[in-house]
């Protein structure tokens, strides 16, 4: 996967996950589960 896909990956996911959530705490999580699974896709293609 090339870093254009991944952007655009990742970008999915989170209009997906920020569309679910229903308050600011919900958001915060889903942010936060979107910055870890970035973090863990830099990882595997370092």
């Amino acid at each position: 996967m090339n870093i254009s896909q991944l952007t655009l990956a990742t970008m999915v996911a989170a209009t997906l996950s920020l569309s679910a959530c229903n308050t600011v705490e919900g958001a915060g999580q889903d942010i936060q589960a979107g910055g870890r699974s970035i973090e863990k896709a830099a990882d595997t293609h370092k």
